[in-house]
């Protein structure tokens, strides 16, 4: 297990659809288990494989009260038509913050590390994440689901973040 170094906008991995999981592998369980210390040793609450550099389709979450786990080749849909509007931020901008609209309940399928079909049904901060997280799958990041007015603020904070231009977070911070 280990604590690997987080890619950060707006590098290319980040703005590229990844690709499906097709081997179902220790090589692939490893890295779930990397990228579960990777969030949480940045007390983060979910992080896509293209975040660490890996381009698949693949993410982890841990949103607390025991809604944690992963998802292989995702495919989530909307439960009803409520929406939420909140905070994001998200580990490959570090210190940018800002308002999202997303799916107040949602419900996401796919396969676990070992090939198995997961399902994971969520509202809130879970729906938020599924979303959040398979947006980066498809090379989104948050700042592009944001209000114009939102975003040209949130752009101005990438760029005068102490980060810009460099390529990843080192672990740890």
């Amino acid at each position: 297990m280990a604590v690997l170094p987080i890619r950060l906008f707006p590098d290319p991995v980040l703005r590229t659809r990844a690709d499906e999981v097709t081997e179902f592998d220790g090589a692939l369980e490893k890295l779930v288990e990397d990228m579960f210390d990777t969030m949480r040793a940045d007390n983060g609450v979910g992080l896509a494989a293209p975040q660490v550099g890996v381009s698949l389709r693949l993410f982890v979450f841990d949103c607390g009260d025991g809604e944690a786990g992963h998802v292989v080749n995702p495919e989530w849909e909307p439960r009803g038509e409520e929406m939420q509007y909140g905070m994001e931020g998200c580990l490959s901008v570090p210190g940018v913050y800002g308002n999202v609209e997303r799916y107040n309940h949602v419900i996401v399928r796919g396969r676990d590390c070992q090939g198995n079909p997961v399902e994971y049904e969520g509202t809130e901060l879970l729906a938020r994440c599924i979303q959040h997280e398979t947006d980066h799958l498809n090379g989104i990041m948050f700042m592009k689901q944001q209000r114009a007015e939102d975003r040209k603020l949130a752009m101005a904070e990438v760029r005068n973040s102490q980060w810009f231009g460099q390529p990843f977070l080192h672990p740890q911070g």
